[in-house]
């Protein structure tokens, strides 16, 4: 067993040595990883330069308000489309791509009108019939009717086919509508025109399914719009509630740790038995009712999410789900019990120390206004780089010119030496973008921008992950705990943090930022390559986001216990990593039996809260109980204040609980290296506190035996 023992901690390092000047956190420090933190600040330095050189090509204003293809503003006072507030599209089809989203511009020719076209018309009906000054509207400015149909056609001058459609944020949409269970565009009365075109509807209509993709997603947007405007009141009500639950129940465990954590296990339980009975009750209130057994698939996808809920096979869903997640539960707590008290000793002084170092609960509120700072560079740099395209136009001829595919002005061209030297070329709108150096940078200067957002996102949490284990760390350490504990730990361990460590957090950044935009580019490429029905070209690309995904989380896990050791010991990034690493394989049973155990238990508490304020949230908006005289506003879809709140209240418990976290972390290590420096005997004292020293010692020699027992 000696030889055994002796051969693994070869393996994983060597353990501590005593030392009697070792008292906690190293204040005689001195900087780490220069280079890191030098290379930060050039990164820094240049990604404002991107965000001026953005804000200066850049025009937001073609997010809000719509151009036409000549970078004009539809219904802009001072201009000659003041009067034309709607832009049309002269093939809505090509709008149908996720290109889209990243451009913010569709790839077909575009105007202003005074209203969206209401009547069915196609180019080559009303060519010479009294409809032709109506359809003339939906021409290019300036449009005469001197050319052939194909070359109309051809030169874009005008649309091939005029749909009825609704305006919606001001652009025109097609108005397609579901008759007897097949997609239609208008009116059923508006499809004949008297020329025999209905082959043309069909044509139209199977267009408008693959644009129907984007057009119930802006519609949904706007619904879901509508529905914040109405109810954001009410979801920050809600939010509010999660906090002051959250922050009333860190309190409670300060001064009633065991008491509570067995209060919120228990609470879980009967959150989810509650859940499994309303989805039984709804589930058997439905039966007999016309329409509740149709099946999810045969329903297909609803853009009104509703429609599932008078499903009896939606509820039956919901109840499976919660009733695995009840009995995996309960079967964790059963096999786990012993250890869920060892778990428990470990919050009684996380507890402790976060009741001397209470301003540590209030720093999540500065990670998350830095990290909302960095959230708003990076979505405004980004929304100016994207409206950095121009429209760009090119000489199209049919014939052999020489000058086909150069660029062109489309208000100069008849006059200029191209068209006389192609006679037969035309100006035609090609793409949005440019040909400028800076332009072909864009693409380039928008991964940077996703890049440095990544790298400064987690430089803000690494430094918050420093903060607060040099806090805990200090309370650890201190062998008279709380005289011993040194004034305000927490500003100095965040002084410590920016002064000597700026360049180790950036490094821990750097590293993590690198592997998340590989993962950012391999959805882009999963994205691009979903049109090919290339299988191996397909299991490639799961392969490798898998791995990435993998590969991120062993990350964070790694920088998580080194900033630990750097907060302690003030060593470099690599150094503190491989220390952390091996100090948590010579304890790789602790870390199974507390870390993971405690992790669960958190999990619990934001699933108590989350649940709490999420039952309360559904009864509210879906009318069925009142605050006061107040009652819940009319929505479109009530899931969208639910989920928010939903949501917003996991954020919040998790922002309170990682404090708790991430000192059950520092504890946990400062508890590993305590081991290894001391005995316990009067020389060589414990520096942990008399009833964890009784409770885990107990707890490490029980699993010791077990050990034994299995070798």
């Amino acid at each position: 067993m000696g030889g055994d023992r002796q051969d693994y901690y070869g393996k994983h390092g060597t353990p501590q040595k005593y030392d009697p000047t070792f008292k906690g956190p190293i204040y005689n420090r001195g900087c780490t990883d220069v280079i890191c933190c030098v290379l930060l600040l050039l990164a820094i330095v240049g990604y404002v330069a991107v965000g001026i050189i953005a804000w200066t090509h850049g025009d937001p204003r073609k997010v809000i308000y719509p151009t036409d293809s000549r970078g004009e503003f539809c219904g802009q006072k001072g201009t000659k489309n003041a009067n034309k507030p709607f832009l049309f599209y002269f093939n809505i089809v090509k709008c149908a791509s996720p290109l889209v989203l990243l451009e913010f511009q569709c790839p077909t020719p575009q105007i202003c009108v005074e209203k969206c076209p209401d009547r069915y018309l196609t180019f080559l009906s009303a060519r010479n019939s009294r409809d032709f000054e109506y359809y003339k509207q939906f021409c290019v400015p300036g449009f005469q009717n001197n050319k052939g149909v194909a070359e109309v056609l051809r030169d874009g001058d005008c649309p091939a086919v005029l749909t009825p459609s609704k305006p919606l944020a001001r652009r025109c949409f097609p108005a397609i509508h579901a008759h007897k269970g097949v997609l239609m565009v208008g009116n059923e009365t508006t499809y004949e025109d008297g020329h025999g075109s209905r082959k043309n509807i069909t044509e139209l209509v199977e267009g408008a399914k693959k644009a129907n993709v984007v057009l119930e997603a802006r519609q949904l947007a706007m619904r879901i719009f509508e529905d914040y405007t109405v109810s954001w009141y009410w979801i920050v009500i809600g939010l509010v509630i999660a906090m002051v639950l959250s922050l009333l129940f860190i309190i409670l465990l300060r001064f009633l740790a065991g008491i509570m954590v067995w209060v919120m296990i228990v609470m879980v339980i009967l959150v989810l038995g509650y859940g499994i009975f309303h989805c039984y009750m709804e589930y058997a209130r439905l039966r007999g009712e016309a329409g509740s057994d149709v099946s999810l698939v045969d329903l297909g996808f609803q853009t009104d999410l509703r429609v599932y809920l008078h499903l009896r096979q939606t509820w039956m869903a919901f109840m499976i789900i919660l009733s695995i997640v009840e009995v995996v539960i309960i079967l964790l707590l059963i096999f786990l019990r012993k250890r869920i008290l060892i778990a428990i000793a470990l919050i009684k002084e996380a507890s402790r120390a976060v009741g001397y170092v209470m301003c540590s609960l209030l720093y999540p509120l500065v990670t998350f206004f830095l990290l909302c700072l960095c959230i708003a560079y990076w979505a405004s740099t980004a929304v100016f780089l994207s409206t950095s395209n121009e429209a760009v136009y090119k000489i199209l001829d049919d014939a052999t010119c020489s000058l086909a595919g150069k660029t062109c002005n489309p208000e100069t061209f008849p006059s200029s030496n191209e068209s006389r030297l192609c006679p037969n070329a035309h100006c035609q709108f090609a793409f949005y973008g440019g040909e400028s150096g800076y332009h072909r940078a864009l693409l380039g200067l928008q991964i940077f921008n996703a890049f440095m957002f990544f790298w400064l996102a987690n430089f803000v949490l690494a430094l918050g992950q420093v903060t607060l284990a040099g806090a805990f760390a200090s309370y650890y350490w201190a062998m008279r705990k709380p005289d011993d504990l040194p004034a305000f730990p927490l500003f100095s361990a965040f002084g410590r943090a920016l002064r000597y460590h700026t360049g180790s957090l950036a490094f821990g950044a750097l590293i993590l930022a690198i592997v998340q935009i590989i993962r950012v580019m391999l959805e882009y490429l999963d994205q691009r390559l979903k049109a090919a029905e290339n299988k191996f070209a397909k299991f490639l690309m799961t392969c490798l986001k898998c791995c990435f995904w993998c590969l991120e989380k062993f990350i964070k896990f790694l920088n998580r216990n080194a900033y630990i050791m750097i907060a302690i010991y003030g060593t470099n990034f690599c150094t503190s990593a491989r220390n952390a690493f091996f100090l948590l394989m010579r304890n790789i049973i602790r870390v199974a039996v507390l870390d993971k155990v405690t992790d669960f238990l958190f999990l619990l508490g934001k699933l108590l809260i989350v649940g709490s304020v999420g039952i309360l949230a559904f009864f509210f908006f879906t009318h069925r109980i009142r605050i006061v005289q107040d009652t819940a506003p009319p929505l479109n879809y009530y899931w969208v204040p639910i989920l928010t709140v939903i949501v917003g209240s996991y954020l919040i418990a998790h922002g309170f609980f990682s404090v708790y976290g991430m000192c059950v972390d520092t504890l946990f290590l400062c508890f590993c290296e305590d081991l290894e420096r001391n005995d316990g005997s009067q020389e060589r004292p414990y520096f942990m506190s008399p009833e964890l020293r009784d409770i885990l010692l107990k707890g490490s020699a029980e699993e010791g035996k077990q050990e034994e027992v299995e070798e």
